[in-house]
This record gives structure tokens, C-alpha cells and sequence, in this order.
């Protein structure tokens, strides 16, 4: 075969494996246009984008893929006109495909010529790049706006670095910022916002490197503006990487946080003052808990009142500071679950120091709680207030006092009134029975036992107003230096005769026992009382017990804050014992837990009387099934005891005439009958002025004049004139009662109505003895007053 035919052959060989692989393409529009731009070959990529078959589109120009506008503006033959000039046209635009729509198309033109390099048609490559497109334009608008964001921020200042630190661009809000337009400061270096010592130390630098090493870098300090002032600013620089991961610059952001430091300096400080005065309190204890009551801070208020440092009790649980009792009730719970409920535990109580004394606390416990209500510990706030406490209570005993003060002067002043009338009519009762037991024979057992009858109630009569007067603390008492043995002694067997064979009483009397100062017959009285109690208290039988003891009183822990020697008379039983809310009330008047007619309430109202009106005071203490016992405080005499009443009255001088003062007849007739029982003539004045006529007349041997009287003159102003009148002259007052025996007392010897012969024997008895020239020499004189018989120091 020719040469020449070899290679039209192989040619076309080359030309059909060409157009199968034209035809094999499919996402690509590649078909031929004459010289004039009609269709000339058509593939399957062009059916499928453009949407025509290929016998509709051979033929056709290739302007009608073109929008109304291109065409209006000749851009199809521009096309040619330009690919056959330069030998390609290359271009993007909208095409119109067969059913009208538009599709974003990327087009190539090549010209196609002979071999004499004719121009004699064009191929052109079509590529539907819509999504393409789309993408970029969607890029683009996010682009716009992130760059209309940026722009638009003001509160921050966003701006790019190259990878040296220069400034590539500037938002408004590094402009406002900072101070620099854009065209000020793009292409300057970033350090100079640095002060020039951080400059010199090198601080930008770091930055970039920081950035760039681990991609980020975040911190605060003070910046420059352009003016040169300064602001605190809160700065993140991150690094921005290709694809590749090369550095290609940083996006820096900075923000004026001026206001958020100043605020946080104040608070800061606020915080640093508040700590120290919580560490500078000493009144209080403040210190803080977790949630479990863990001890977290401690202040120096909580180390003096508590006892501990700091160190020994942070870590610790504030249980420690209540009573083994308290916390075995499970209180430091409570208060904790109290304060997590309501907010806030408020009381107060005893709580224990270190050394594990006590002290009386004032609490408060507050919630603490995070911003969002989650409770993270407790405030926790205690001061000691035991001397608030201890005057409170003083403050209430004292008040106790002032009412009870009030209930006995009421109930005295009502009893005083009765008893002065009342003992008068005692006083006529009992010395009239004296008289008739002379004409009532001792074998008339009948009359005999009715005078018995009608001298015992006279008796109780007696004791009953004496009673009622000593509670009330208005009894007239005569103070004596008293041996408290002897006066035991002689009391023993009345005592003994009322109780029965089931009781047995013990005396425990130390060999040492101080004399006392004390009104002899109201201590019997007294004692009697307390011994009839505690027997009324062992209604089974049982032991009871009499003693007394040497005591100093302090005035602290003693009762009634009694200071000085006294002597402890105690009476303790073995009964029932007395319950705490009974106790409170047993020294009332009338108060009483016998059955009615099982006693009259007044006996332990007497012994308490009887104390205070010595000079002493009386203390119970009772456990319920074990006993009770009575302590009597009474006086020490610096003196030793007097005496005998019956020494006394065997030198009883009986002679003469004895004046009785006395304005009420019957009362009058008793008691003239009593005084000449015991041998003395009797000369009787209604009144005042009545005796001193008589003292003018007559030679009397002794006064005795009643307190109260009709008249101007009394029976203590009688006494005083008597005394200025006649120095040496024995004078003595009887009263059933008056608010001036007491003054009376001070002054003269005083006997109670209704008294018995012996009664008046033995206070004549004792005044004639004290005013003998061989008695001692500080006995009593008519003609300088007594002393006030109170207790001695």
C-alpha cells in the first residue's frame, strides 16, 4: 500500500477513536460551529446540559443558547469575532437551555483551521458551573457581612496581623478603641500600643510567638491609645493557617474591660477590708462552714471566745462547741437543716471553749448560696453574752423579789392590821384563863379540860398570828446571842413527842458550832416548822436528820448573795422529794400540798420570814425519791450565848409597884392580873398623860406601857419622855403589833402580846439584870438607847 494511503488510514483510525471519546463525555457540551456559528456536531454532554437532541440542534445557530440581553448586545459574534482573532475565547455568563432556563456556564472557543491556516469553523466547550457559582457568590455574601460584622462591631477591636505584627486591617471598633483610622495605622507594627518597657522586654514578640507556637494566645494588661492614655484590656490573638498549615498571619481581638478592673480593684478591696474586719473583730465570732458543718475560716473574735487557733480548728466540725448533751439531741443538725431551710438559725444556749468552760451564746447561722441557689456553706455568727444573761436574770430575780416584796407588804399591811386586834383579844383570852384555873378544881375534869381546850386554841391562835407576822416580815423579834446545841436541846423532846414511833430523828451537831444571833423563841418556831415538814414528807417513816455546821459565805455562789460567818442548820428527810414546779412555790403563803384541814400553808412562809428577818437566808434542794433537804443561814454572834432565861428569873425582883400603861380595860385587867400573880402591886393608866401624872405621885418600880394608844402621845414617845425624865427607870413595851415596834425595838425592850407570866417575868427579869451595877458593861441602860439588834459582822 502507498505511503500516502497508509496514513489517510491511520488518520482515520485516529479520527474514530477521537469522536468515541467525544461522544463518551457527558459532563461536558462539545460540539462544532462553522466559520458562521451554525451547529455542526453535537455530543451527548451537550444534549444533557443544553437539553437539545442532536437533530434538533445541527443546523441552528448557537446564538439562541444566549439570554435575550447577550444577544440584544451582539456577544455571540463578538465570541467569533475574538476566537478567530486570537485563536481562543474564553468566558463565563448565563446560557439558555431548550426549556428556558439559565444555567451559569463556563465556555471555551477555539478556532479550527486548514492546513493553510484558514480559519474554517470553531469548537466550543460548554461546562455548567452553576453550583460552582452559587457556592462563590454564597462565599462572597458571607464574606460581605462577616466583613460588615466586623466592621460594625464597636465594643471590640478586631484586626488582622501579617505574621510579622503589622497591621493588614482595622475595624471601628479598633478605631474608637485605640484611636487610629485605618489609614493611619494598617502597615505599622502592633507593639506600638505596648508601653515602652514592655517593648523593651521584648512582651510583643513573645506574643507572636505564643500565638504562633501553640495557636493561641490570651492575657490582660494595660494598652496605649493613640493619645497616649492608657486602658486595661482583655486580649486573644489567635494564628491563622493555610490548608498547608502555614502561617499566614493573626486575628487579634481586644477589649476595653477599664470598668470590669476598676469594679473588681473595688471589690478586691472591699473584699480585703471586709477581711480584715472580720479578722479585727474581737466581740464576735465569725467564722464560716461547708455545707457539713466543716469549719472553712476563723477569725480573731472566734479564737478569744472560743479558745482556738486557727489552725486546730479549720477542718474540724462545729458540733465541738455544744454540750456532749446537745449533740448527743442532735441540735448542730438541726440548726444546720434549719438554716438550709428558712435561711437563717437564731438562738441561744450554752456552748464550750477549748479549756471546756462554758459561756452563754447568742447564735446566728446564715445560708450561703451561689447565683444559682445552690447552698455552698454557712455564715456562721456567735458572741458571748453571759453577762447579758446574768443580768437578765438578775434582773428577774430582782423583779421576783419586788413583787414578792409587794405581795408581803400588802398582805402584811393587812396582817398587821388584824394582828394587833387580834392579839388583844389573845392577850384577854390567855390571862384569863390563868385567873380561872385558881377557882376551877384540879378534880373537875370537865372544867379542867375545857380551859385546856380553850388555852391550846388560844395557842394556835398565838402561833398563828406569829406565823402570819414573820412571813410577812413584821414580827417584833429580840435577837440574843443563842447556843445552837442548847437550843436544840431544849426543843428536842416537843419535837420528838410530834412525830410517831415510825420516824427517827438524828442530830449531827459539830462540837464547834458558832453561837448565833438570833430571836430564840422564833427559831423554835422555825424549827418546828421544818421538822413537821419533812416528817409530812416521809409519810412511810424514815430518818430525819438535824444538823448544823460553820460556813463562810462569799456572795457569789451563796443564797441570797450572803457574805460573811454563818452557821448551816440543816434538816434533811428521806421522803418523796419535792418536783422542780412545786418547788418554786413552797415558800409562798397558803400554799400547800396537804389535803384541807392538814395545815395552813404558813409554816415554810415563817422559816423563810424568820431567815431574812435574821439577817440569813434559807436554800431547799430535792430529788424526787431521795429527799429533801432545808439549809438555814443564820448569823454568826460574835459573842458567845447569854444566860438562862431561868438564871434570870430566879433573880426576879418582884417588889414595888409596876405602872401598866394600857387604854384597853379588859386587855388592862389580863394583864394586871399576870403582874400581880408575880408579886408586884399594880397601878393602871389609860394613857399617856394619865401615867405621867401617876410617875409625878407615885414611886414606881417598873413601866409597861402598850405601843399603841389613844392620844397624842404613843407608847414609844411615853418611853422616850420617860427615859429623859427618869434616867434609871426600868421601862418596857407590849404590843400585839404597830409599824413603830420596829422603831420601838431599837430603842426599848419590846415583849409580844399575848405573853404569859413567865414571859413578863423573865423580860423584867432581864432588864433589872442588865441595869445592875454588876452586870456587864455593855448592857442596855434605861437612860441611852439599845443598839440595833441586827446580825453582827
Amino acid at each position: 500500500m502507498p505511503i500516502g494511503e497508509h496514513k489517510s488510514v491511520i488518520d482515520l483510525a485516529e479520527a474514530g477513536r477521537f469522536a468515541l471519546l467525544i461522544e463518551a463525555i457527558t459532563d461536558y457540551a462539545i460540539f462544532m460551529l462553522d466559520e458562521n456559528g451554525f451547529v455542526r456536531t453535537w455530543n451527548p454532554g451537550a444534549e444533557r446540559i443544553k437539553g437539545y437532541s442532536q437533530s434538533e440542534v445541527i443546523g441552528l445557530h448557537f446564538s439562541r443558547f444566549f439570554t435575550p440581553e447577550d444577544q440584544a448586545n451582539s456577544l455571540p459574534s463578538l465570541i467569533l469575532r475574538e476566537a478567530a482573532r486570537h485563536g481562543r475565547y474564553e468566558a463565563e455568563g448565563w446560557r439558555i437551555r431548550k426549556d428556558g432556563a439559565r444555567f451559569w456556564a463556563n465556555a471555551i472557543v477555539d478556532t479550527i483551521r486548514n492546513d493553510a491556516g484558514e480559519p474554517i469553523g470553531f469548537v466550543k466547550i460548554t461546562r455548567d458551573v452553576t453550583e460552582r457559582k452559587a457556592a462563590q457568590e454564597a462565599l462572597l455574601e458571607s464574606e460581605r457581612r462577616f466583613r460588615l460584622l466586623v466592621d460594625g462591631v464597636s465594643d471590640y477591636a478586631i484586626y488582622m496581623l501579617d505574621p510579622n505584627g503589622i497591621i493588614t486591617n482595622w475595624n471601628t471598633g479598633a478605631e474608637r478603641m485605640k484611636g487610629y483610622s485605618a489609614s493611619e495605622i494598617i502597615g505599622q507594627h502592633f507593639s506600638q500600643f505596648y508601653s515602652k518597657e514592655e517593648r523593651m522586654s521584648g512582651l510583643p514578640v513573645h506574643v507572636l510567638e505564643t500565638a504562633a507556637r501553640i495557636g493561641r494566645y490570651e492575657s490582660e494588661g494595660w494598652r496605649h491609645r493613640k493619645d497616649g492614655s492608657r486602658f486595661w484590656a482583655s486580649v486573644v490573638m489567635d494564628a491563622i493557617k493555610d490548608n498547608a498549615g502555614r502561617l499566614i498571619g493573626f486575628a487579634k481581638i481586644t477589649r476595653d474591660i477599664t470598668e470590669r478592673k476598676v469594679a473588681q480593684d473595688i471589690l478586691r478591696e472591699s473584699e480585703r477590708q471586709f477581711r480584715l474586719l472580720v479578722e479585727g473583730v474581737t466581740d464576735y465570732a465569725l467564722f464560716m462552714l461547708d455545707p457539713n458543718g466543716i469549719v472553712t475560716s476563723w477569725n480573731k473574735g472566734a479564737q478569744r471566745i472560743k479558745g482556738y487557733s486557727s489552725e486546730e480548728i479549720i477542718g474540724c466540725h462545729f458540733s465541738r462547741f455544744y454540750t456532749e448533751i446537745e449533740r448527743s439531741a442532735g441540735v448542730p443538725a438541726r440548726a444546720l437543716h434549719t438554716a438550709g431551710q428558712e435561711g437563717r438559725f437564731e438562738a441561744e444556749g450554752w456552748r464550750l471553749r477549748k479549756d471546756g468552760s462554758r459561756f452563754w451564746a447568742s447564735v446566728v447561722i446564715d445560708a450561703i448560696r451561689d447565683e444559682a441557689g445552690v447552698l455552698i456553706g454557712f455564715a456562721k455568727l456567735t458572741r458571748d453574752v453571759t453577762e447579758r444573761r446574768e443580768n437578765e436574770l438578775a434582773i428577774e430575780k430582782a423583779q421576783f423579789e419586788r413583787n414578792r416584796a409587794q405581795k408581803m407588804e400588802a398582805l402584811g399591811q393587812l396582817t398587821g392590821g388584824v394582828a394587833h386586834d387580834f392579839n388583844n383579844l389573845l392577850m384577854i383570852v390567855s390571862g384569863h384563863i390563868r385567873q380561872l384555873r385558881k377557882f376551877v378544881p384540879a378534880e373537875d375534869t370537865k372544867g379542867q379540860r375545857s380551859l385546856d381546850a380553850i388555852e391550846a386554841a388560844a395557842g394556835r391562835g398565838q402561833s398563828l398570828t406569829r406565823q402570819l407576822l414573820t412571813f410577812s416580815r413584821r414580827q417584833t423579834l429580840n435577837p440574843i446571842p443563842v447556843e445552837i446545841a442548847a437550843r436544840l436541846a431544849s426543843v428536842r423532846t416537843l419535837v420528838e413527842s410530834s412525830m410517831g414511833p415510825s420516824y427517827r430523828l438524828v442530830f449531827g451537831l459539830l462540837s464547834d458550832v458558832w453561837p448565833v444571833r438570833i430571836d430564840a423563841d422564833e427559831f423554835e418556831l422555825a424549827l418546828v416548822n421544818l421538822v413537821l415538814n419533812a416528817r409530812d414528807a416521809t409519810p412511810n417513816g424514815g430518818e430525819i436528820k438535824i444538823s448544823a455546821a460553820n460556813v463562810q459565805l462569799d456572795g457569789k455562789s451563796s443564797p441570797e448573795q450572803l457574805t460573811g460567818d454563818f452557821v448551816a442548820l440543816s434538816v434533811a428527810d428521806t421522803g418523796c422529794g419535792i418536783p422542780q414546779d412545786v418547788l418554786e412555790k413552797i415558800f409562798d403563803p397558803f400554799f400547800t400540798t396537804k389535803g384541807p384541814g392538814n395545815g395552813t400553808g404558813l409554816g415554810l412562809a415563817q422559816v423563810q420570814g424568820f431567815a431574812h428577818q435574821s439577817g440569813g437566808a434559807i436554800s431547799v434542794t430535792s430529788e424526787l425519791r431521795q429527799g429533801t433537804v432545808f439549809t438555814l443561814y443564820l448569823p454568826r454572834s460574835k459573842s458567845g450565848g447569854g444566860e438562862s432565861d431561868e438564871n434570870i428569873t430566879q433573880n426576879l425582883a418582884s417588889t414595888g409597884t409596876l405602872l401598866l400603861v394600857e387604854d384597853n380595860p379588859d386587855v388592862a385587867e389580863a394583864t394586871a392580873s399576870l403582874i400581880e400573880d408575880l408579886g408586884f402591886s399594880v397601878q393602871i393608866a389609860g394613857n399617856a398623860q394619865l401615867a405621867l401624872e401617876v410617875l409625878a405621885k407615885q414611886d414606881i418600880s417598873v413601866v409597861v406601857s402598850d405601843i399603841v394608844m389613844a392620844g397624842s402621845i404613843d407608847g414609844v414617845d411615853l418611853g422616850r419622855t420617860v427615859r429623859e425624865k427618869y434616867p434609871n427607870l426600868p421601862m418596857i413595851l407590849i404590843t400585839g403589833y404597830n409599824n413603830r415596834s420596829e422603831e420601838a425595838r431599837d430603842e426599848f425592850i419590846v415583849l409580844r402580846k399575848p405573853f404569859s407570866a413567865t414571859d413578863l417575868a423573865r423580860v423584867i427579869a432581864r432588864i433589872q439584870s442588865e441595869a445592875s451595877p454588876q452586870g456587864p458593861t455593855n448592857v442596855i441602860r434605861l437612860g441611852q438607847p439599845r443598839k440595833s439588834a441586827k446580825p453582827e459582822s
